[in-house]
């Protein structure tokens, strides 16, 4: 099981690690049924194909969805 403590202590790894797939809209914290923390990288566009990305940062499960760029409705 993952704690809070270990998803804060992974998120800016994982924002560095995912930098190199593209555009990041964001890097939040999530919670799971079972109490045990997780990432969930946002980012602007998929990845390349190719890209070989990974599904945890230091332990930590990573959840990653493409968002598209995010705007203000001004």
């Amino acid at each position: 099981m993952t704690t809070l403590e270990q998803a804060r202590s992974a998120r800016a790894k994982a924002r560095e690690i995912f930098s190199q797939f593209g555009t990041i809209a964001g890097v939040g914290i999530t919670c799971g049924s079972d109490g045990s923390y997780g990432l969930k990288v946002n980012l602007t566009a998929q990845p390349d194909a190719d890209a070989t990305v990974p599904h945890d940062v230091a332990g930590v499960p990573v959840e990653i969805d493409v968002v598209g760029r995010i705007r203000s409705h001004s």
